[in-house]
């Protein structure tokens, strides 16, 4: 049970997270996902046996982790959710590739290379993402989108299952409470129980969402999700963005990490 008021609790994070008032948040959000798009854009762009250039990429998460005032944990825990399925996707590389580098004097396979290619890729872009979502929340990024001309329809279903997934939990965490009432010596839940009690969460969770969506055709809903009136951007949102779009593409034409590393050794 308090697994799941923690689960519940964790997908509500990155909502609160989005209401602090910090110089990235008061950022416009076409601004920042802009910004984003180009940094993922540039990172997946880089080979597979391409890693030192991924390092000076790391400064991005990082400033935004700094000036937005966001908690490191909690983003770190959502990425380690995912690495291990990005882990599964490259663990056989070294194996495949039989391809063979030395480094100082150690014979490996590339396909370590590659493997260690895709985790930093992979940490980089889904923190990014999250960073995202935690400096301008849901509503202000569909905003953003709307204003990238995206179709209306892709953008209430990412909104609705966003929204949908913490009524489900809601509903998850009530019939749980329900049954460890009924059941206050038990650990768990009793495995006769797990296809009553899998169906009546299905079915709380439709009464649900249809007394959401009546409660929204009562206040006016006619398709059109209103976010409000988008702010114009200023100078400061432009120079966010260009100063951030024109790094990444000097970090994506040049390594600078070997350039400094080269400018370091030739200076000792």
């Amino acid at each position: 049970m308090a697994s799941i008021m923690n689960s519940l609790y964790n997908m509500r994070l990155l909502d609160d997270l989005s209401q602090k008032d910090t110089f990235v948040h008061r950022l416009h959000p076409l601004v920042k996902l802009l910004a984003t798009v180009v940094y993922l854009t540039v990172v997946v762009s880089f080979g597979r046996y391409e890693i030192s250039s991924l390092l000076v990429f790391l400064f991005y998460p990082v400033l935004i982790f700094a000036f937005a005032e966001i908690p490191v944990v909690p983003i770190l825990k959502r990425l380690f959710i995912i690495e291990p399925l990005i882990i599964g996707i490259g663990i056989l590389n070294p194996i495949f590739d039989h391809q063979f580098i030395t480094f100082y004097g150690i014979e490996f396979s590339r396909g370590w290379v590659t493997l260690f290619s895709i985790i930093i890729k992979s940490g980089l872009t889904v923190t990014s993402a999250l960073l995202l979502v935690a400096t301008t929340g849901m509503d202000k990024l569909s905003g953003a989108m709307r204003m990238l001309k995206i179709p209306r329809i892709f953008i209430m279903q990412l909104l609705l299952t966003y929204r949908y997934i913490t009524v489900m939990m809601e509903e998850v965490a009530r019939t749980l409470r329900a049954y460890s009432l009924r059941a206050p010596n038990q650990k768990g839940i009793h495995r006769s129980a797990w296809g009553s009690l899998a169906g009546q969460l299905i079915l709380r969770t439709f009464d649900r969402a249809q007394r959401i969506y009546q409660s929204m055709c009562l206040r006016g809903y006619t398709g059109e999700y209103n976010i409000g009136r988008q702010s114009p951007m200023n100078l400061y949102d432009l120079l966010y963005l260009t100063v951030w779009c024109l790094f990444f593409i000097i970090a994506r034409i040049y390594n600078i990490p070997f350039i400094i590393g080269s400018f370091v050794t030739g200076g000792i």
